[in-house]
């Protein structure tokens, strides 16, 4: 039976729409299908913003939100009946298509004076179970239980059960849980949801969006696209004693007089620290024997403002800046909806929604996935870039989730001294091998490895000073179960060692590569989009085995098109001729397998289309595992669709070793390395 919930704030900082969208990514995790709706738009200029967050960022086709001043007009006009028959006409549809409805309500303040009585109305009319959310800002316990019994009364009495309750913005650490501690002690036992902690880092607006409302003239733009101000440093003492405050994410306000900072912020820039910008007030050019001395801080990205106001007026505007997430900010939002959901537990809501109608594997649930299945694997994974900042902070990741046991291999040294540089706080019980030091003992086994290839001792030594060689034998020795490489390595750096060390697995003629492409409603595996040029009919065939057994290892059921310019029989040529005997040798080989082709893309993909080239297909339009027939069309795909419709891709993941080894993008964000960390583990259980 479908259910609806729906979540009402108590108070109007709960932070409605982060929890929200935190409960829709949670349930989306565990393959559950999620309907929202926002039926009445928060007051404000542009779009609302849960029911816009929800589409771009979840994939979810929410109804559009009646706006509040239609609404409200509705009520001045005594037809609340017809406001909501309006209401449930937009919600219905929902309910028939998923398992679960989420409706999110209003957030009270004064220009929404009628929000509660407009929520127990809302809830009333759709029949819904009641989720309060609610803020522990500044609360104790005690506060926070009278002001959820309060809530639950008045909703009590429209007959609208409470189906749990989601804490945010707890005090982190040992605070948090004795909070958490004293509600327990005061309350009957609460169906807590989410006890989510206040995280500063979740509130690091632009530098961008803070220059328009402040009326910024921008100096020198540098990275000021992708600056995100974490702090404010106000220039007020000698310069010894801020330096200890250039951290990553400052924005330093100083007069533009004072030469001193300046120099100190230009200085912190080219030591490699990501300040988020410089500053300068009162209108005070920089002197111009201090010009050419931060130029190389301009070239490295700083981004330098001005302003006419002097550094007081500056700082008070800057502390009461508005720190909600932009509409057109959705790195930052993406980031909020998974620490939500983090935070987030479903155990109590699944049991009343009950099983999904069919199990799904929407991009959210196969990342939660990924982690889940690598945690449990507790493998050993080597990082020969060890001293690459993303790599570092992806490692630590890593370690703080329990993804893998990553090994860092670089020098110590200079490894503490990025990860400083970048605010990264590096566990001490993370492992870091620096290579020189270990070099010597590699060498002879090396040696044997390669003695068909009369390698010599000098020759090994000189091949091992390269970390990604250093890694693979370290692998190939068993000391560690996968490797990852490739954020400034290219992929031939990465895969030629492991193919002369690591070899391919028994049975397999082939090394090959597959893609996980994070589609908005569901995953869908690419093969091979990296590694092979021109692969034979044969090879082909594998590498079609190749990528249905990656597909279901990781939850996906494969049904596997052979992509070609042509469908089925209509179509000649070599090319074609290829695909086909590809396609009847895997069938061959794996009559287990849901295998077809040769097959174009759109029948593969686009269920009409499939019914009208293919309609005998079992494959034809419900394709999930698409198998290129060379590395020029699979790789430009991958690529079209990566970067035309703004798909997450995760991978390569390369197929047929002895052991896993993983290369990535040079382009590759921290997640794209976490998450192929994950993988890398996941396939050292099946190694």
């Amino acid at each position: 039976m479908q259910k609806i919930f729906f979540l009402a704030p108590v108070g109007h900082d709960a932070g409605l729409t982060s929890l929200g969208l935190g409960l829709v990514r949670s349930l989306e995790r565990e393959g559950i299908k999620v309907g929202f709706a926002k039926p009445i738009a928060q007051p404000g200029t542009g779009p609302d913003l849960s029911t816009h967050f929800v589409r771009s960022l979840c994939g979810i086709e929410a109804p559009e939100a009646i706006p509040f001043a239609r609404a409200e007009a509705l009520l001045r006009e005594g037809k609340l009946s017809d406001l909501m028959e309006e209401v449930v006409q937009n919600v219905a549809p929902l309910v028939l298509q998923h398992d679960v409805v989420l409706v999110e309500g209003l957030t009270p303040g004064s220009d929404v004076p009628l929000a509660s009585e407009l929520n127990l109305e809302l809830a009333k009319t759709l029949t819904a179970d009641l989720i309060l959310a609610i803020s522990a800002a500044r609360r104790d316990a005690r506060d926070i239980f009278e002001a959820i019994t309060l809530a639950r009364r008045s909703y009590s009495d429209g007959q609208v059960n409470l189906a749990g309750v989601m804490l945010n913005k707890l005090p982190a650490g040992a605070e948090g849980q004795q909070l958490l501690q004293n509600l327990g002690r005061i309350a009957p036992p609460l169906p807590l949801l989410a006890t989510v902690p206040f995280e500063a880092r979740l509130n690091a607006v632009r530098l961008l969006d803070l220059a328009s409302p402040l009326g910024l003239k921008i100096e020198h733009a540098g990275n000021i696209v992708r600056s995100r101000v974490h702090e404010v440093v106000v220039a007020a003492r000698a310069v010894e004693n801020m330096i200890d405050r250039l951290r990553p994410g400052a924005l330093v306000v100083t007069p533009g007089d004072r030469s001193d900072v300046i120099l100190a912020t230009a200085l912190a820039t080219l030591r490699g620290v990501p300040l988020a910008g410089l500053l300068l007030t009162c209108n005070e050019p920089v002197a111009a024997k201090v010009v050419p001395l931060i130029e190389s801080a301009k070239l490295a990205g700083l981004p330098i403002l001005s302003t006419e106001r002097d550094t007081f007026e500056t700082s008070a505007l800057l502390s009461a800046i508005n720190v909600h997430v932009a509409a057109d900010d959705t790195e930052r939002m993406q980031q909020v909806i998974d620490f939500m959901a983090e935070h987030t537990a479903t155990a109590q809501l699944k049991e009343k929604i009950g099983e999904p109608t069919e199990l799904r594997m929407p991009p959210p649930a196969f990342r939660h996935r990924l982690v889940e299945i690598a945690r449990r694997a507790n493998k050993r994974i080597v990082l020969p870039e060890g001293d690459e900042p993303r790599t570092l902070q992806a490692a630590v990741i890593c370690h703080e989730k329990g993804i893998a046991r990553c090994v860092l291999l670089g020098n110590p040294a200079r490894i503490h001294q990025v990860a400083d540089a970048q605010g990264v706080v590096l566990p001490t019980d993370i492992e870091i091998i620096d290579p020189e030091a270990v070099l010597s003992r590699y060498v002879a086994p090396m040696v044997e490895l390669r003695k068909s290839k009369g390698l010599t001792a000098p020759q090994a030594e000189k091949l091992l000073e390269d970390t990604v060689m250093m890694g693979t034998m370290m692998l190939a020795l068993g000391e560690v179960d996968g490797l990852v490489s490739g954020a400034v390595h290219t992929t031939a750096s990465t895969v030629r060692p492991a193919l002369q060390l690591i070899k391919t697995a028994p049975g397999a003629s082939i090394v090959s590569s597959v893609f996980f492409m994070l589609m908005p409603d569901q995953v869908l595996v690419y093969g091979d989009c990296a590694i092979n040029p021109d692969p034979t009919a044969e090879q082909l065939c594998d590498i079609a085995i190749q990528s249905a057994d990656s597909a279901k290892a990781f939850g996906v059921e494969p049904r596997v098109a052979m992509i070609s310019y042509s469908t089925g029989a209509s179509g000649t040529g070599d090319d074609v001729e290829k695909v086909r005997e590809a396609t009847r040798l895997a069938k061959e080989k794996r009559p287990d397998l849901m295998i077809d082709g040769p097959m174009q893309y759109d029948a593969a993909s686009v269920e009409s289309v499939g019914r009208q080239k293919a309609p005998d297909s079992l494959v034809a339009g419900r394709a999930n595992v698409f198998v290129f027939p060379d590395l020029n069309t699979g790789n430009t795909t991958y690529k079209a669709v990566q970067r035309s419709a703004g798909v997450v891709s995760v991978g390569p993941m390369l197929q047929g070793l002895r052991k896993p080894v993983n290369d990535l993008s040079r382009g590759a964000l921290v997640d794209d390395i976490v998450y192929t960390v994950a993988l890398t583990a996941i396939q050292a259980t099946q190694a």
